[in-house]
Formats: structure tokens, sequence, C-alpha cells
């Protein structure tokens, strides 16, 4: 894999803690040894919804990267950016290694993230959302990742991708929303495979849902 790269300066991140497309950042960012700082935005405070921060980013949304001039938002833009860029062994530079990619980038922001994230969203800042739905989608999606890791170590190739990293925040946080991955024996395999590489960042877990089992 590809370490620590030098850079005249550091990537600013604009992140959020509780956030998994925040935490899929900061994740690539530690794994390719990416120098890096990470800036909370206080959402709460409404951060994300000032005239500076909008300039930058007018979805007001987190994460957003800094990259000397170059501003770049949402979570797999940035993964293509920073793996293009700083880390090219996480992204196949054949058409259907590629293809493979953008596939699970594509589930990461469609079915994982009204599956397993909607779930959790709804236990841990209470959000609107239909639960029965969310846990309908996370059992579909995690049984379809399931399949698919039969025989493999890693979604493409012999080797991690931003495809891991973009579907491994919302996945290993699952079980805050009540989405056991009990039944997923090669997902959690998965799991385990990327918090096994140098330089892996956990993201803040939140003691609710199936956690809620574990909290002291």
């Amino acid at each position: 894999m590809t370490k620590e790269i030098q850079m005249p300066n550091a990537v600013r991140i604009h992140s959020f803690p509780l956030s998994g497309h925040s935490h899929r950042v900061v994740l690539f960012a530690g794994l390719a040894g990416i120098n890096h700082e990470v800036i909370n935005v206080d959402l709460g405070g409404g951060a994300h919804k000032s005239e500076d921060y909008l300039a930058k980013n007018p979805a007001g949304q987190v994460p957003m990267i800094e990259d000397g001039d170059t501003v770049v938002s949402d979570s797999n833009a940035i993964l293509v950016y920073l793996a293009r860029k700083y880390a090219p062994s996480y992204i196949p530079n054949d058409p259907v290694g590629e293809a493979e990619v953008q596939k699970f980038l594509t589930l990461a922001a469609g079915e994982l993230a009204f599956g397993p994230a909607a779930a959790r969203l709804i236990n841990v800042f209470k959000a609107p959302l239909d639960k029965g739905f969310a846990h309908e989608t996370a059992a579909k999606v995690l049984g379809r990742l399931d399949a698919h890791l039969e025989g493999r170590d890693w979604l493409v190739g012999d080797a991690p991708t931003i495809a891991d990293v973009a579907i491994y925040s919302y996945t290993a946080h699952a079980p805050e929303g009540d989405v056991s991955l009990d039944p997923y024996p090669k997902v959690r395999q998965l799991l385990t495979n990327i918090e096994a590489l140098d330089g892996f960042v956990p993201m803040q877990s939140t003691p609710v849902g199936l956690n809620a089992e574990n909290a002291a």
C-alpha cells in the first residue's frame, strides 16, 4: 500500500465524529498515509451553514476537504480524488476493476445509506425515518455483500481499495441501528481485514441499539 506521501501541506478534512461519511475519508487518509488535519465542524452550532463554509461547500455538509486551493465535497468523490492523487494502489487502473469499485461506491451512497446508515440515524439522532424499511434494506444489502465476499478477502481484486473503505463505517456501526452482523460472517471478516491494516482509524461509537448491551 502507498504510505506516507510527502506533500507541501496537509489535506484539511472538515469532519464530524459521528458521521460515517466523514469517517470514511479520515479512515482512508490514515490507511493511505496521507498527511492530513482533521477539523471537526460544529454541526450543532450551525458551523456548516456559515457564510464561509457555504462559500466553499454550497451543500453545507460534511465531509469536505481542502487540498491547497482545491476543495472537494461528497465522501465518495473525495475518496476518488485522494486515491487518484496520493494513493493509486487503492483504485484500479483498468476499466473493469474501476467499474467494480464504482459499483460499491454507488452501493455505499444508495442501499447502504438507506439501510444500515438510516437505521443508525434513527437510534443515534432520532431521525424521523422508516425503521422497518431501513432494516429490510439492511438485510438485503448485507446479504448481497456477504454472498459477494465468498472466497474473497476484499470487495474488488486481491487488495484493499476505496470500495472497502466506502462500505466500512456504516457497516461496522450497523449494530447501533439494531442491525446485527451475526448472520453475515464474510462481512464481519472483511471488517476485521480492514481493521488489521496499518493506519486504521476507528470511528467513535455510540452506546445505542445492540451496542447498548455492551455499554458500561
